[in-house]
């Protein structure tokens, strides 16, 4: 994470890209602001620490009585500035400084008339994992650790109350200690304009899980009965993929709309709410960004899928990875070809469909296929929509090839020397169909 968004960081900042004498603002950052009930209200405002300050801005920009969001780095000893802090953890890791970096944070500006600084702390604890250290998620580093800064006695109190509060939840859910760094203001400086409104420029970024599941004790959420637990004896347990998803993901409903509505993959699959493993299942670590598709065999998790942003070819071959032999996934990914009379499917002559291996999505009839006497499984026609073709001149040749619609992969080439009705000849590795008998759809 931390070198792929900062990869990302400096493309968006070529492209364009959760207090006051302590405390140098960038005046330079123009991220908007939600309009104020009464202008002439006395602000207050909290600086927090949730991980990768993106998601935190949107989750704590979601409160009503919210009037701003700014990510920046707070606490730290150095520079503060995003290379500076990328920079200053690789030194922390190998141990050449004894400086403390800063941590990603956002200064959240509330309107105390409209809501209480408990309201936001509260918030603050049920949407992310406190109990990590120096991390969150995938995202590790001592500038990922979850914090509480504030500027007065009065607000370090309600943090500590709040955090007993709230340890009590964890506690009783199975969670352990809280590691939050609660302590006052130090040093805060407003994050590169880039990084502010984050997830609204760039809606493709990754939607916030909601923390541990742990609502915290008296609050309105804790009245919402939370999603319920996926029960681990009710699923397939040699082979099965969980979708975890969030409420509010546009991203989920893509998935869903685009994959799951027409899922015809072998392999079971089931959505669910709630941020933790089946019932006596095991994920490797916890989740960070929805919808997150896990792969679980024997109950423990084997891979995952974070993010999805609408490249179903990429998941696919997440997937096909997993489901495919070696030698299926040369042809499949490597545009590889079987040696000929050594496929499968050869003599299949019962009525059926030939199908994708990966999607289970139908690519070709039974009544389609002729002898052709190449050694390849031959069809004169593919179902409807089911393939794509493509320029190929690879090997010094110029051909044109078969890949499947639903999955990308790559199935053969097709040829202008068939029979009628088409006169094509789409010449198909066989290894990389599945064959479905008419009496079993």
């Amino acid at each position: 994470m931390v070198i792929s968004r900062t990869i990302q960081g400096l493309l968006l900042a070529l492209s364009m890209s959760f207090l006051v004498s302590a405390c140098a603002e960038d005046k330079s950052s123009m991220h908007a602001k939600k309009a104020v009930s009464n202008p002439n209200a006395q602000v207050d405002s909290i600086v927090l620490g949730m991980g990768c300050f993106w998601g935190a801005e949107k989750r704590m920009s979601e409160i009503p009585g919210v009037v701003d969001v700014e990510s920046g780095y707070a606490n730290g000893d150095i520079a503060g500035n995003y290379e500076a802090v990328l920079a200053h953890e690789r030194n922390v890791r190998s141990g050449t400084t004894g400086k403390r970096n800063h941590a990603e944070v956002v200064k959240v500006t509330f309107d105390p008339a409209q809501t209480s600084l408990e309201t936001v702390l509260i918030k603050f604890w049920e949407s992310h994992d406190p109990t990590q250290g120096d991390r969150q998620g995938n995202d590790v580093g001592s500038n990922y650790r979850s914090a509480v800064y504030t500027h007065s006695d009065a607000q370090l109190e309600v943090a500590r109350k709040t955090r007993a509060a709230y340890q009590q939840a964890l506690t009783q859910g199975g969670f352990g200690k809280i590691s939050t760094d609660i302590a006052p203001l130090k040093n805060y400086t407003a994050a590169e304009d880039y990084h502010q409104d984050y997830l609204k420029k760039n809606p493709k970024g990754y939607c916030g899980l909601g923390g541990t599941g742990v609502k915290y004790p008296g609050s309105k959420s804790a009245q919402k009965p939370a999603p319920p637990r996926l029960d681990g004896k009710t699923l397939a347990f040699e082979r099965q993929l969980v979708v975890f998803e969030a409420e509010a993901c546009p991203f989920c409903k893509q998935f869903k709309a685009e994959v799951l509505d027409h899922w015809k993959a072998e392999v079971a699959v089931v959505s669910s709410l709630n941020p933790n493993a089946p019932t006596d299942w095991k994920l490797e670590k916890a989740l960070f960004a929805t919808p997150t598709i896990v792969l679980f065999e024997k109950g423990k998790e084997v891979s995952r899928y974070t993010g999805y942003t609408g490249e179903k070819t990429r998941f696919w071959k997440w997937l096909g990875f997993h489901l495919l032999t070696p030698a299926q996934q040369k042809i499949a990914f490597e545009e590889g070809t079987e040696r000929p009379g050594t496929g499968s499917h050869l003599d299949e002559k019962r009525p059926g469909t030939f199908v994708d291996p990966i999607t289970g999505a139908a690519l070709f009839r039974s009544d389609g296929k002729f002898e052709s006497g190449t050694g390849w499984p031959s069809f004169f026609a593919p179902v409807p929509g089911a393939v794509t073709l493509h320029e190929d001149v690879a090997l010094g040749m110029k051909r044109v090839e078969v890949r499947s619609a639903s999955s990308g992969i790559h199935l053969g080439h097709v040829f202008d020397d068939g029979p009628a009705p088409t006169y094509k000849r789409y010449c198909i590795n066989g290894n990389v169909l599945k064959f479905v008998p008419d009496a079993q759809r």
